[in-house]
């Protein structure tokens, strides 16, 4: 199958230990951009941009059978829910009524829990267009799976252009009231290789929200101005992830999740408007990432836990190799009223919409 810039492959990746055929398809545009999506777990699993010399190669983290990714327990590439990130002691009240969820990040919930969207065979489909393929994953959870309320249906649409974007649209709906907040959860390394801490990051975002010993936030919304939490303005993601220059706060946040683990609060009216949440760029390979984003927060997260991850070629993946952008509505909003909130109620449809776009600049 191919359209006039654009072409699509796709083979046989593996098959699941519970017997499902997963499908590997292969998005490719004449700019030499090539994004791979397997349909467990709607997966990205790779995404090749050429460098400032016009060499390609992968950017985000992965492995190379379906084995590996049903065994690593990192998210790789994958869509994370119901809902992404934590839920304190997996604890969920909706409409005065209490619900348990599966506490699969002791003491937490998170991201879905044991059978989250990231562990389903996507039912997928492929539309062509002149400058552009979209590729339209859906999959359902059935009321009470992981001790959710409701039944809900989630689709998830990544679309490869002509001119290196990405572009990522989730949608959900539900019988019941209940709580949906999906998010992608690729790990980006733009130079291919090595720790991320040279890639200089840019954020919109003037606060984060400070953790608890079990990464839970504690309500308190801090300023980011002059502390190691401060991207406003462009600066390597290593720069300060140590916290040995910080003090007070910071220093003892970054300790707490061996680095960058938090939500970034973006710009929000709570309207659907996308708008840019900021902007990495890699010096040695000269590759850009700009992102655009509907949601009022963005995770990030620096791979402080991915030592011993399979990674290709029989290899496994160490520490801060690869960092998440993880756009999405703020962790543990549902216990948290001054929040923005994650409720979804029947006859609604949950929007995301996150934009991917892909560049090169040298200096």
């Amino acid at each position: 199958m191919s359209s006039l810039s654009m072409k699509v492959e796709q083979s046989l990746f593996g098959r699941t230990t519970a017997g499902e055929d997963v499908t590997r398809t292969v998005l490719t545009n004449d700019q030499g951009m090539k994004v791979a999506l397997i349909d467990y777990g709607a997966t990205i699993q790779a995404i090749h941009c050429p460098d400032q010399n016009g060499q390609s190669e992968n950017i985000v983290l992965s492995c190379d059978s379906l084995e590996d990714y049903e065994r690593q327990s990192v998210y790789l590439g994958a869509v994370v829910g119901r809902c992404a990130n934590r839920i304190a002691k997996g604890r969920l009240e909706l409409e005065g009524q209490t619900y348990q969820l599966t506490i699969n990040n002791d003491p937490n919930h998170l991201h879905g829990g044991e059978n989250g969207f990231h562990t389903k065979v996507w039912e997928q489909s492929i539309e062509e267009y002149d400058d552009a393929i979209s590729v339209t994953m859906t999959c359902t959870s059935p009321d009470g799976e992981d001790g959710y309320p409701g039944h809900v249906q989630a689709r998830v649409i990544y679309t490869l252009t002509s001119d290196n974007i990405l572009d990522i649209r989730f949608s959900a709906t539900t019988n019941k009231t209940t709580v949906v907040n999906l998010t992608q959860h690729s790990y980006f390394n733009l130079a291919g290789s090595g720790t991320i801490h040279n890639h200089v990051l840019q954020l919109d975002a003037p606060e984060y929200l400070p953790i608890d010993e079990n990464a839970i936030p504690t309500g308190q919304i801090q300023p980011v101005q002059s502390s190691a939490f401060d991207f406003i303005h462009p600066k390597a993601i290593g720069q300060d992830i140590a916290g040995i220059s910080s003090s007070g706060l910071c220093q003892q946040q970054l300790a707490l999740a061996n680095g960058y683990d938090h939500t970034f609060c973006l710009p929000y009216d709570g309207q659907s408007e996308t708008r840019r949440m900021g902007e990495v760029w890699e010096p040695s390979s000269g590759r850009t990432l700009t992102i655009y984003t509907n949601q009022p927060g963005v995770q990030l997260y620096t791979g402080n836990y991915l030592e011993g991850t399979p990674a290709p070629e029989g290899k496994v993946w160490h520490n801060q190799e690869g960092f998440c952008l993880e756009t999405q509505g703020w962790p543990d909003a549902s216990n948290q009223p001054n929040f923005p909130a994650i409720t979804l109620q029947p006859g609604e449809i949950y929007q995301h919409h996150t934009c991917w776009i892909f560049g090169c600049r040298s200096q």
